[in-house]
């Protein structure tokens, strides 16, 4: 039974890929919030004739008070999408968005399902088929409107169709056991689209993640590019409060131009792996390290870094000195450093890269530390 349950999860519900959940939950409230108001209108529009379709020996409570209830679950979700309509998607909103439509969604189509099955129960079999049409339609149009989100389409479907299709097929009437055999095929068939809608859906999601890493990344290093830099950079200056400080460093290496020449543009790539792989360890998670390009890289130090407390330029310095083993003997290459710190060194990003490069090349000049009015080292090959 363990293993049934298992196969089921795997086929039917199989675990998204941790790096696009929150892609895959904004697509799918966002199509919850385009399909859904439609939906509502058409519920709602419909409960009229089904009030007046129902059966009179029917207890009024489910004849007339569950559409009563239903044309009003659905008036107040059309205006409440209405009302949200528009507004920036987080993934928290999104994640809220989902779990309300398939709760909400789950009930309504209880609702009806109930409706529809006592009303069959009652009716005579000449007019069994105007409930099943009411059930059936609004069964799959609900699962398609919802159909980005798995869990709320099968509820659905399964809420609404199976009593139905169960009713339809142990009917005995000829007619009544193929109708059921038709809406049991359409319904799989709608599953199966469902379900291949979802793997679409992960594997375009994927791709445009792949993408997004690929043009925010630096090919050889593997590092965040200029382009992420300059991003996480802007962000971290709309974050920053009054009081708080955070800082970038540019280093750029000294010497690599001979590696080149004497070694080869391949002994040369593979220290520019190197020297992005020691800035990173020296970073840890508490800065990013990008590379701008050639040999020269740039860190940023956010806010309550545990970095903003030391000697920054020193401590990446350290972290290049150990001579490196490139090919069959080791090689020396020095590098120098310019910090700026936000908000003393400069009120922009712009203001923040010319303080910092000023110093970068002040320290390349000196070849030694304690440049003022920022921190700056240098040290020579």
């Amino acid at each position: 039974m363990t293993g049934v349950i298992a196969w089921i999860r795997r086929r039917f519900f199989p675990p998204l890929p941790e790096d696009i959940r929150d892609d895959v939950a904004i697509l799918r409230a966002n199509r919850i919030e385009t399909l859904t108001p439609m939906l509502f209108l058409m519920l709602a529009a419909t409960t009229p004739t089904a009030i007046y379709g129902g059966m009179p020996s029917v207890h009024p409570i489910i004849r007339i008070g569950f559409p009563v209830v239903l044309a009003a679950v659905c008036l107040l979700g059309f205006a409440a999408q209405m009302h949200y309509r528009g507004r920036r998607m987080s993934p928290r909103r999104a994640r809220r968005v989902i779990v309300e439509a398939a709760w909400v969604s789950g009930t309504m189509g209880a609702m009806c399902s109930s409706w529809t099955v006592v009303n069959w129960l009652a009716a005579p079999p000449e007019n069994h088929s105007y409930y099943a049409m009411i059930m059936a339609m609004g069964s799959l149009a609900t699962a398609y409107c919802l159909s980005s989100t798995r869990f709320a389409a099968l509820l659905n479907l399964g809420i609404g169709m199976v009593p139905i299709a169960y009713l339809m097929l142990t009917s005995g009437h000829a007619p009544e056991i193929a109708a059921g055999t038709s809406l049991v095929v359409a319904t799989m068939f709608l599953v199966r689209m469902i379900l291949q809608q979802h793997g679409q859906l992960v594997d375009l999601l994927e791709l445009q993640r792949q993408m997004r890493d690929l043009a925010h990344s630096d090919a050889l290093t593997g590092l965040p590019n200029r382009r992420a830099f300059d991003l996480r950079l802007e962000e971290e200056i709309a974050r920053a409060a009054d009081g708080e400080i955070f800082a970038i460093a540019l280093l750029d290496l000294d010497g690599f131009k001979p590696v080149n020449d004497r070694h080869g543009h391949a002994a040369g790539d593979q220290l520019l792996c190197e020297v992005a792989a020691r800035l990173r360890r020296a970073c840890g998670d508490h800065a990013l390290v990008a590379r701008q390009g050639g040999d020269e890289f740039a860190i940023l130090v956010p806010r309550r870094s545990p970095l903003l407390a030391t000697a920054l330029a020193d401590h990446l310095l350290a972290a290049l000195v150990v001579p490196y083993r490139i090919g069959a003997q080791p090689l020396r290459v020095g590098a120098s450093v310019g910090v700026a710190n936000w908000p003393g060194d400069g009120g922009s990003a712009r203001r923040l890269f010319d303080t910092a490069d000023r110093a970068l090349y002040a320290a390349k000049a000196a070849g030694r530390p304690d440049m003022s009015p920022v921190e700056s080292i240098g040290i020579a090959s």
